[in-house]
C-alpha cells in the first residue's frame, strides 16, 4: 500500500512510560497471536541442503559508522551467531510462515546475547541483542529475489547515517524489535524452501534453497528516490522499491513492492 506523500507528520518523541506501556501491550498481543496461530509457523529444520539455490546474499559484519564504538559491532557478531543457530536449516513448507522472532526468541543475557547497537527515536544506544536487524535485512533482501511472500515487514523510520559504500537501495531492509516488530514470510508455492544462514570472519551469509530449480528471476531496484525538505523543519528520505520479474530471460512484469519514508538525522546537503 502506498502512503499519502503529504501525510508524514512531525516526529513525536514519546515518554518512557508510554514506550514501556506500549511495548508491554504489543508484546502481549503478539504472544497471544503466536498461541492462536501456532500451527502455521515453520519450525522443522534440516542439516542437509535442498538441491537448488534460489537466492543468496552476504553483508559485511563490520562497517564504518560515525560515533559507534567498535565493541558494539563485535558484540553484534556474537548476537548474529546465536540467532543463526536458531534459524539455519529451517524448512519452509507450502502454506507455512517464517517468523524471525518466533524462531530466535527473546534476546537475553542468560542466553549469551551481548549489548549491541540498537536504533530508537533517531539515535542509537547499547541494548542486549542489538544488531539483529542485519539478519532481517539480509533475509528480506533475499526474499525479494524469490517467489516467497512477505506478509510482515517494518521499515526503518529514521535514516541515521549517511550512505557509506552502499550497494543496495535505501529502504531495502527490514527492521526488527522483539517480538512485535517482526519479519514474516509465507510460502505460497507448492515446493519446500530452506533458509541457510552462516557467518565467516567477514560476512553474514544467507541462501534460500528449494527442492526445484527457480522458474523466475528478479531484478530489485529503487525509483522516485528523493530527500525532501519538510515544512516543519528537517528532511525526509523517500523512495519506492520495485522489482522486474523474468522467466527464462523474458520480461513478465514490473511490480511495486513497498514505499519508504524516513526521517533524516544528518544534513543531506553537506558533503559526506
Amino acid at each position: 500500500m502506498k502512503t499519502n506523500p503529504f501525510d508524514f507528520r512531525r516526529r513525536i518523541v514519546r515518554s518512557r512510560l508510554r514506550m514501556f506501556l506500549g511495548t508491554l501491550y504489543f508484546r502481549t498481543k503478539r504472544r497471544l497471536k503466536w498461541i492462536w496461530e501456532r500451527s502455521v509457523f515453520a519450525r522443522k529444520r534440516s542439516e542437509s541442503d535442498l538441491p537448488y539455490t534460489i537466492s543468496r546474499h552476504k553483508s559485511p559484519l563490520l562497517r564504518e559508522l560515525k560515533d559507534v564504538e567498535m565493541i558494539l559491532q563485535y558484540n553484534k557478531i556474537k548476537n548474529l551467531e546465536i540467532a543463526a543457530s536458531c534459524i539455519d536449516g529451517l524448512i519452509l513448507e507450502p502454506g507455512k510462515v517464517f517468523s524471525f522472532w518466533r524462531l530466535v526468541g527473546k534476546p537475553k543475557s542468560s542466553r549469551g546475547f551481548l549489548p549491541g547497537m540498537q536504533l530508537r527515536n533517531g539515535g542509537f544506544y547499547a541494548a542486549v541483542g542489538g544488531g539483529l536487524c542485519q539478519m532481517t535485512n539480509l533475509i528480506y533482501w533475499m526474499t525479494l529475489h524469490s517467489p516467497l511472500t512477505v506478509i510482515e515487514r517494518w521499515r526503518h523510520s529514521f535514516d541515521v547515517f549517511p550512505d557509506s559504500k552502499r550497494t543496495l537501495p535505501f529502504g531495502s531492509g527490514a527492521t526488527c524489535a522483539y517480538n512485535y516488530v517482526d519479519l514474516q514470510i509465507r510460502n505460497d508455492t507448492k515446493s519446500d524452501f530452506q533458509l541457510r544462514i552462516r557467518l565467516d570472519k567477514e560476512y553474514l551469509m544467507g541462501e534460500w534453497r528449494s527442492e526445484f530449480p527457480a522458474r523466475l528471476s528478479y531484478e530489485v531496484y529503487e525509483s522516485r528516490h528523493e530527500f525532501r525538505s519538510e515544512p516543519w523543519g528537517g528532511y525526509t528520505r523517500r523512495n519506492e522499491i520495485r522489482r522486474k520479474i523474468f522467466q527464462e530471460g523474458d520480461f513478465l512484469k514490473d511490480e511495486f513492492l513497498t514505499e519508504n519514508v524516513a526521517w533524516v538525522m544528518y544534513d543531506p546537503i553537506l558533503p559526506k
